[in-house]
């Protein structure tokens, strides 16, 4: 049995392995203040062309989502997001749990609409009651969304602007954020990224890394002692050498990225043999997670065979479901979901 059921179900790739061996005895000092953390730092820094760019690495996804948006916010303010957002739906209520709300605005196939997005804080800002309310305090968006879309060059430059007149930050989650960059339908290139955003983070867990994220504070803005704040939270790893290591390999003859493209190619494939088939899908999605339509029967045929996710109800006898490539999916893989379907 096979499984597309998400893109981190694999452990890591082979040369993050083979060099984590190569330095397993050398010493270095700990939280992630060691030479390869630096030399990782060193490489993010240029291929994003911000030299003064600030780079903390934290162990996970849902940390540093909760840790980024915790820091960042006043007390009276909560963090704007698509209601099908990441940290609104699939974060076990992490953000609420430090004391900031989710606000929520309408989703479109995942995306933020930044007319929408002017239109919920100028409502906020009219109204004479808002003493009595949870400020907007910053925007999240993740690129790709929860439905494997894109925002285009112009959208992200939008949704920038109405940050910047608000004077709120823009923080973008980048768990899936090789994926994007690879997809054949962007114009949406790293350096992009971090000039449009305050902050956002490129995702390890998810793209060819055993865990780690590397959040990036593109303004000179990370807050004051912001490792304090990561301890406080219970995410600094005391051997923080294993995060470093992992994306000083990524970020090197520019593996992050060649993996990535392995993803996006191994979807493309996926997306042909679903539609040879006869199946429907429930969005067009350009990156590695793709939305199907089944008929409930089906499902629990396939479920005995394949693995993948349950996403949606459709209608009475189809379920959406969700089928996702990695960096480390294989062409086997692919000709055995097509002989089972």
């Amino acid at each position: 049995m096979i499984s597309f059921e998400s893109d981190y179900i694999e452990g890591a790739h082979p040369a993050i392995l083979s060099r984590l061996s190569q330095t397993n005895m050398i010493q270095v000092s700990g939280y992630s203040h060691d030479e390869f953390c630096e030399s990782a730092k060193a490489k993010i820094r240029a291929a994003i062309a911000q030299d003064d760019a600030q780079i903390q690495f934290i162990t996970g996804g849902t940390q540093t989502n909760q840790i980024v948006i915790d820091s960042l916010l006043k007390q009276y303010e909560g963090v704007v997001s698509a209601q099908t957002g990441h940290v609104n739906c699939h974060e076990a209520g992490a953000i609420e749990y430090t004391g900031h709300k989710v606000l929520t605005v309408p989703s479109h196939e995942g995306k933020i609409d930044s007319k929408e997005l002017i239109s919920f804080i100028d409502e906020f800002y009219t109204d004479d009651s808002r003493e009595h309310m949870i400020y907007p305090g910053m925007v999240y968006i993740s690129h790709p969304t929860e439905y494997g879309t894109l925002y285009t060059k112009k959208e992200l430059q939008e949704i920038s602007d109405v940050c910047k007149k608000a004077n709120i930050p823009l923080f973008i989650d980048g768990a899936r954020l090789g994926y994007a960059l690879m997809s054949r339908e962007t114009d949406v290139t790293l350096r992009d990224i971090a000039q449009l955003s305050d902050v956002f983070y490129i995702g390890g867990t998810k793209v060819g890394a055993l865990c780690g994220e590397a959040v990036v504070f593109t303004k000179n803005n990370m807050p004051a002692h912001f490792e304090n704040l990561v301890k406080k939270h219970g995410a600094l790893l005391a051997k923080g050498r294993l995060l470093g290591i992992q994306f000083d390999t990524l970020f090197t003859d520019n593996l992050y990225f060649d993996i990535s493209k392995n993803a996006i190619e191994a979807a493309e494939e996926l997306k042909s043999i679903f539609r040879e088939k006869g199946y429907r899908f429930f969005i067009d999605s350009p990156t590695n997670q793709q939305f199907v339509i089944l008929e409930n029967a089906k499902i629990k045929e396939l479920k005995e065979k394949v693995g993948f996710s349950l996403w949606q109800k459709f209608d009475e006898s189809h379920t959406v479901v969700r089928f996702a490539t990695s960096w480390a999916t294989t062409a086997e893989n692919l000709a055995y979901l097509k002989s089972i379907l």
